[in-house]
């Protein structure tokens, strides 16, 4: 089973940035598509991006525009950076090793402990 540790997540004001950070374990890295998802307080767990093993891209619609995955094959990471960010962003944020079928990303079954996220003046 993969492991995986999120880091980065803190207090920010909205408007702000952050840039949340994830190292999964192991040498399958470089073969597996990436996802982060959010979780906020009452809500279930929620995508918010995506990125295939080549670098291609997708957002949920909430995201678009503000946050941008990305990776770092040699360095074992993936990447979530977050701008002008509001409030609604609030949530403890989640990395994920999966899977693309077609232009769907498919989570596994294996999370880390999720790192923190606080937007708020």
């Amino acid at each position: 089973q993969v492991q995986l540790v999120e880091s980065g997540g803190g207090l920010v004001q909205p408007g702000g940035s952050l840039r949340l950070s994830c190292a999964p374990s192991g040498s399958i890295f470089s073969i597996n598509a990436m996802g982060w998802y959010r979780q906020a307080p009452g809500k279930q767990r929620e995508w918010v991006a995506s990125i295939t093993s080549g670098g291609s891209t997708n957002y949920a619609g909430s995201v678009k525009g503000r946050f941008t995955i990305s990776r770092d094959n040699a360095k074992n990471t993936v990447y979530l950076q977050m701008n002008s960010l509001k409030p609604e962003d609030t949530a403890v944020y989640y990395c994920n090793s999966g899977r693309y079928s077609g232009s769907v990303y498919y989570s596994s079954d294996s999370w880390g402990q999720g790192t923190q996220v606080t937007v708020s003046s």
